[in-house]
């Protein structure tokens, strides 16, 4: 249904939209210069994946947000690089191809289109002259040339791992391509198989990506998020001799530890069900009840190995271990909850101190032993200030002394060591798929994995028949005889190319460095541009890509540093996040929900100055934030009352407005950086509405305004901008400043406090010093009755904000 506005044919934003956009692209207002007097800024968003369905009105959010940001860089005399692109290889369009059997590159081409259109109509100050496509060979080549660095520096090898594999599709699944346990493409079943799979070697670098966080202004909680996903621990290695021998060789369970002080506890132990040494040492009474576990495991994702809540299961394996510290011979189970992603995929068991412990052996009925005083399963009974029992030399000591004591005994007694472990794993790299970048290495009977030379990259997906996997699971690539056989690099024999092809988050990795050269085919970029852009001064994107892809990214530019070829070893110095848009009905837009707005419809009926106002205001940006039709209209009617105050332009000046003009720019100033653009244009409300209720406005507050007003609504400010007599974009006029002292409130509600409880308020002068607002605060009735005839201790006053008085 259309909102009949009254005065569209007054404010025509369907004439004066797309005008004005082929304006600043004719003008190439927006072009950053790689050679400039202006100091740099970098402003990024993540670079979107366009899919079939076009953007929703969601997807703006981030582009909208930067692109205030770019805006007032450029008015504050910046020289500004706010660069877009695509991150376009991917499963959702090799799955349509499979689906239509219509070539990805077509497919993907179609869907950049789209977006493009609907990201151009949204008046986004993007330099599209630096556009990128993580499909275009020219790109890729890169890509292919990082991962052959990698290769040469012996961090990328081969290597066989369990991975998810659909029994439909014949393919592997990455973890969050697995939902419910079931597959994402087909829904079909999911099992754990051992598959050989190209890995990057991201640990070697875990305590670099953990350490140099503190040199980076990311928000709290992605720090956090970043710190948890490398999970550094200390502890130590301790070894469990079992009681098996296969050929006169005993194995011994190693099991990395955070409290190596509770081996008194250690009751039992428990292995991973594909843990490498269950088939050796199950005894032949037990195997047929391992065998059957270990396929039920196989079948389940580490994400719901890992729920906590779930109810545990395991088998005893029928073989014991020595506890090192003891001599106790204790059994040796399997459960699906101790994953080999974390650890060595083994545990010693103490369930008088661990939750998933004391649940496991409550079932199953194994001895539970306390050796942490006043320790329950709780964390802070276990870690806090309790002291050793039943431990034998540690008893009476403190747990930091006696993990110390403890670590000094095996290391002494050659039972274990004191070691660092880390939750986070190699990067597993490999994909059996057609639409991803092919891995540019061969391999020769001779010569082994050797890489193809640089000035064979790219090397380009060949045309296929059919984009599924072979009934072998491998790649399609591995059906193109003609491609796949190739000669030897290093000594021209017969040799087959690899047929995997990379991740999807191969091109996102490094594609902030090609925006500083995209047109360099010579090298991934010339090290003048990358040191002057570099490092991205503010990047922004959902809290979804905060921990893998920010680590990757991070990953990758830090080796590129070691390497020499990028001037530094973070590639974001700030990284914000977004909270998504949701459908009215509260949940995510989907179409399978029927709840998606199209932003195409929004911007036809409102104008996107509507939609990017209304993206800005609808609540804290860091929020999700339902959609609101009835939002929408009031923004329409806020920049409606904006069009209409040209009527009150005159050469009077009003104090009032004038006043509130220079506490409006110092709040918008303030709040962009904050990110606090709803309040932003809460006060521009304000402000627009004191300028109605006057009898004018003086061109020059007005033109003030419009600047404050431009980075979010630029296609109206445009307009105004011209009909107010200039000739220069009004993206080239300077941000204005606010007069501090007209900025300032003259008088604020003061918060009234006994003892940190809010008591009362009273309005007062702004700048009241302490004794008169102590006599004004307690004159009010309720302070009096509160404060009574106790005696104040302390006073506790800070202007403007709040008075305490301690009783």
């Amino acid at each position: 249904m259309w909102y009949d506005f009254g005065r569209m044919d007054r404010y025509n934003h369907l004439e004066i939209e797309p005008k004005w956009q082929k304006f600043w692209e004719e003008k190439k207002l927006y072009e950053a210069q790689d050679n400039s007097d202006k100091p740099k800024y970098f402003c990024l968003i993540e670079f979107p994946y366009p899919s079939g369905a076009g953007l929703h009105v969601g997807h703006p959010r981030s582009n909208t947000a930067l692109d205030i940001i770019a805006r007032k860089r450029r008015a504050e005399g910046y020289n500004v690089l706010y660069p877009i692109g695509w991150d376009a290889f991917g499963l959702p369009t090799e799955n349509y191809a499979i689906k239509t059997g219509i070539h990805p590159r077509q497919a993907t081409q179609e869907n950049i289109a789209t977006f493009k259109r609907q990201l151009k109509a949204l008046g986004f100050s993007f330099d599209w002259s630096r556009e990128i496509d993580t499909t275009d060979p020219n790109y890729y080549k890169w890509t292919q040339w990082i991962f052959l660095q990698l290769f040469k520096a012996g961090l990328a090898y081969k290597t066989k791992m369990p991975i998810n594999w659909c029994l439909s599709c014949k393919i592997g699944l990455a973890n969050e391509e697995v939902v419910n346990g079931k597959c994402e493409r087909c829904g079909g079943e999911v099992e754990k198989r051992d598959l050989e799979q190209w890995m990057l070697e991201i640990t070697k670098y875990a305590d670099r990506l953990l350490e140099d966080l503190k040199d980076v202004d990311y928000l709290d909680k992605i720090k956090t998020q970043q710190a948890n996903w490398i999970g550094r621990s200390e502890g130590a290695i301790v070894d469990f001799v079992t009681d098996q021998s296969a050929g006169g060789v005993t194995p011994v369970l190693k099991v990395f530890t955070t409290r190596p002080d509770t081996l008194f506890g250690a009751t039992y132990m428990v292995l991973a069900p594909e843990h490498e040494l269950v088939d050796q040492i199950t005894t032949d009474k037990q195997m047929k009840a391992v065998t059957k576990y270990k396929k039920e495991a196989a079948a389940k994702t580490d994400i719901e190995r890992g729920d906590v809540s779930k109810e545990k299961t395991g088998v005893f394996t029928g073989a014991y271990a020595t506890n090192p510290v003891n001599n106790e011979k204790i059994p040796i189970w399997i459960a699906d909850y101790v994953l080999m992603g974390y650890g060595t995929g083994a545990i010693m068991a103490v369930p008088a101190h661990d939750e998933r412990d004391f649940e496991f052996a409550t079932k199953f009925g194994l001895e539970i032993r306390e050796v942490v005083s006043g320790g329950d399963i709780s964390k802070e009974a276990y870690v806090g200030d309790g002291k050793l029992i039943n431990s034998d030399l540690l008893d009476g000591l403190s747990v930091p002394d006696a993990i110390k004591k403890m670590n000094q005994w095996l290391e002494k007694n050659k039972k274990g060591k004191a070691a660092v472990n880390y939750k986070l794993r190699d990067w597993v790299f490999s994909r059996q798929r057609y639409w991803g970048e092919p891995i540019p290495l061969v391999e020769c009977d001779k010569c082994g994995w050797v890489p193809v030379k640089d000035e064979q990259l790219p090397v380009e997906l060949p045309e296929v028949k059919k984009y599924e996997p072979t009934e072998s699971g491998e790649s399609p690539l591995a059906n193109v005889d003609e491609w796949v056989n190739t000669t030897c690099p290093e000594c021209d024999g017969p040799a087959r190319r690899e047929t995997d092809v990379m991740p999807n988050w191969a091109g996102s990795s490094w594609y902030f460095l090609r925006y500083c050269d995209p047109k360099n085919d010579k090298q991934l970029a010339t090290s003048d541009k990358l040191s002057h852009w570099m490092p991205v001064d503010w990047y922004n994107g959902g809290m979804e890509h905060t921990t893998l892809h920010l680590l990757y990214s991070r990953f990758w530019n830090k080796f590129l540093h070691d390497q020499g070829h990028v001037p530094t070893s973070e590639p974001y110095q700030k990284r914000t996040s977004h909270g998504l848009v949701l459908a009215e009905d509260g949940r995510k837009m989907s179409k399978s929900f029927g709840n998606v707005v199209n932003p195409d419809e929004i911007v036809e009926q409102y104008g996107a100055d509507t939609l990017r106002v209304y993206l800005m205001f609808m609540g804290p940006f860091s929020e999700a934030i339902p959609w609101s039709t009835t939002g929408v209209v009031g923004v329409r009617r806020f920049l409606e009352k904006v069009w209409n105050l040209q009527e009150k332009v005159s050469k009077k000046e009003n104090e009032e407005v004038t006043r509130l003009l220079h506490k409006t720019i110092k709040k918008v100033t303030d709040d962009i950086e904050e990110m606090k653009y709803n309040t932003a244009v809460s006060q521009m409300m304000i402000l627009v509405n004191e300028i109605q209720s006057a009898d004018s406005v003086s061109k020059d507050t007005f033109k003030k305004f419009l600047v404050v007003l431009a980075p979010f609504a630029p296609h109206l400010a445009e307009e105004i901008w011209q009909a107010l007599g200039h000739k220069k974009s009004i993206t080239l006029e300077a941000w204005p400043k606010f007069d501090p002292k007209l900025a300032k409130d003259e008088t604020v509600e003061l918060p009234i406090q006994v003892n940190g409880k809010l008591r009362g308020t009273i309005m007062v002068a702004a700048d009241l010093d302490q004794k008169e607002a102590e006599k004004l605060a307690l004159a009010e009735e309720n302070v009096k009755k509160f404060v009574g005839e106790n005696k104040i201790k302390k006073t506790v006053y800070v202007p403007g904000r709040l008075i305490n008085f301690v009783i």
